[in-house]
């Protein structure tokens, strides 16, 4: 195949967005959640994965949290991967990683990103898909099960267990 072919088919392949994100908790177990000024509801630090720089997910999820909650810190083992569909968009790849347990001086030094974020809190488990819109709290609750489990990965699609 020529190259000039070989481009021609790449650029005709359908096209998949890809996100990360982190998922921080403090020592009572309960979860970091962001208000975005772009959007309804709360979120997750984290975002779109510069895949056009040579970025990976798991860059993506340092990156988008110590740009929106000033904390550069390496995300732990992934939780979760999410095939997430929208008539609004291109499908979703979506990571979540484990952000981990944050201190009270870790939760302390948190600077949000004024120019997306409004404010950030820590909610009850009882309380994510009350906060988190989507398929995106669907995903938490199956990460942390997965974290609690210690069974590695879950595969989801919108958020539920992949059939």
């Amino acid at each position: 195949m020529k190259a000039t072919d070989y481009a021609t088919y790449i650029a005709g392949l359908p096209r998949v967005l890809a996100a990360a994100a982190a998922l921080f908790r403090d020592s009572r177990g309960r979860i970091l959640v962001l208000r975005p000024n772009y959007r309804e509801g709360w979120v997750l630090p984290g975002g779109t994965v510069e895949s056009h720089t040579g970025e990976t997910p798991r860059q993506a999820a340092r990156r988008e949290a110590a740009e929106e909650i000033g904390l550069d810190l390496a995300p732990g083992p992934l939780l979760a991967v999410d095939w997430s569909q929208s008539a609004a968009r291109p499908p979703v790849v979506a990571y979540l990683y484990d952000g981990g347990v944050l201190s009270g001086e870790l939760l302390a030094r948190i600077r949000l990103q004024e120019s997306e974020l409004l404010s950030w809190k820590l909610i009850e488990r009882s309380e994510v898909t009350a906060h988190l819109p989507g398929a995106l709290g669907p995903r938490v609750l199956a990460a942390l099960g997965a974290l609690a489990d210690g069974t590695g990965p879950v595969e989801l699609e919108n958020g539920l267990p992949a059939a």
